[in-house]
């Protein structure tokens, strides 16, 4: 399959450049796009061939569930069975916006797009192209991260390209995403609000609106369970992993850089290529030649938009091993941590 890449411009572009991906989406086929979070591999949720087509791309286990984007919120009762009074509020708040919600669902809704459950992911994106996209095609647009399973999320089309080219119809590219991690995801469908996957949108801020949300133990995990059922994108598998074995080290800030510094000397004996990523406040202190910058702690958000392009690098490069900081939990940091211990299988050294 011969994949076409559009380049569109996010900020000014007209209707008839998204026409030949509409036609695609209308006609079962598949189109990569980008959201203000990372780049999405749309499929019209609805159909339920396309879901199949979206997991054979991405050679993703179709017991994941994909979440369903639209672009109005009169497309929610299409989709859901039951909205709650919070569950409007938080979209009243936070729509359009990374937020997922997760309803019953409507019979409409392909138990193929949902990983066969009975419930349904929805968000409704705040890009330009991807809200453009939905509504020009008239399509519900399932939409995983456009990247192969387990790889870091593409946060530009080159990442996409690498990944899905000659597997799909036709990327459309936008240029980088903004926010660079995938949407916070909270199940609504029973009595209390669950965070199934965090994200840009934090406990506190959704609390901030409708009261208490708890947490689900898969989320807080710092170690690989299998028998998890994933009643969202992300929960189960291995996700955002680069092909080096990345170690997160936990710790007092003194000693996690005595640590990786005396890792990777022992690498460099044995004339192995580790890499320490590092942040602008610790970079200095570390011994290897190789050591790469994600970001400043001072700007969590820094980080968050730097964290899949410096994990593609890492294969670019050639890493075997690679040592990271931890980051707090707190606010953004939450989210940092639980993409970084899926991404190194959970293999991390507290000191």
């Amino acid at each position: 399959m011969k994949t076409i890449i559009q380049k569109v411009n996010p900020e000014y572009f007209e209707d008839s450049e998204l026409e030949a991906a509409s036609r695609i989406l209308q006609t079962g086929g598949l189109v990569a796009f980008p959201t203000e979070t990372v780049y999405g591999l749309g499929g019209n949720a609805l159909l339920p061939r396309a879901a199949q087509r979206i997991y054979a791309a991405k050679g993703r286990p179709s017991d994941n569930p994909l979440i369903v984007h639209i672009a109005e919120m009169d497309h929610l009762f299409d989709l859901a069975e039951e909205v709650s009074d919070k569950a409007l509020a938080l979209a009243e708040t936070f729509w359009p916006g990374p937020l997922t919600m997760i309803f019953p669902k409507k019979e409409s809704v392909p138990a193929s797009t949902t990983g066969g459950l009975r419930t349904v992911a929805v968000r409704m994106p705040n890009h330009p192209i991807a809200a453009a996209l939905i509504r020009q095609s008239g399509v519900y647009i399932a939409a995983p991260s456009a990247n192969l399973s387990g790889r870091p999320s593409p946060t530009k089309a080159e990442h996409v390209i690498e990944d899905l080219e000659g597997r799909i119809e036709l990327i459309l590219d936008g240029g980088r995403t903004g926010i660079g991690i995938e949407s916070t995801i909270v199940d609504m469908s029973g009595d209390m609000p669950v965070i199934l996957r965090p994200g840009f949108y934090t406990k506190i801020m959704l609390e901030g609106v409708i009261g208490r949300v708890s947490v689900d133990p898969a989320v807080l995990l710092t170690e690989p369970k299998e028998d998890i059922t994933a009643k969202a994108p992300g929960m189960k598998y291995r996700h955002y992993a680069p092909k080096g074995q990345l170690t997160v080290v936990e710790g007092d800030m003194e000693r996690v850089v005595a640590k990786i510094n005396a890792l990777t000397e022992e690498h460099q004996s044995r004339q192995e290529k580790a890499v320490v990523i590092a942040t602008e406040e610790s970079r200095q202190f570390y011994i290897s030649e190789h050591v790469y910058s994600i970001g400043s702690r001072k700007t969590e958000g820094s980080i968050a938009a730097g964290l899949y392009d410096i994990l593609r690098l890492m294969d670019h490069i050639g890493a075997e091993f690679i040592y990271i900081e931890s980051f707090s939990e707190d606010t953004l940091g939450s989210a940092i941590m639980n993409r970084l211990l899926k991404a190194a299988g959970y293999h991390r050294i507290q000191v």
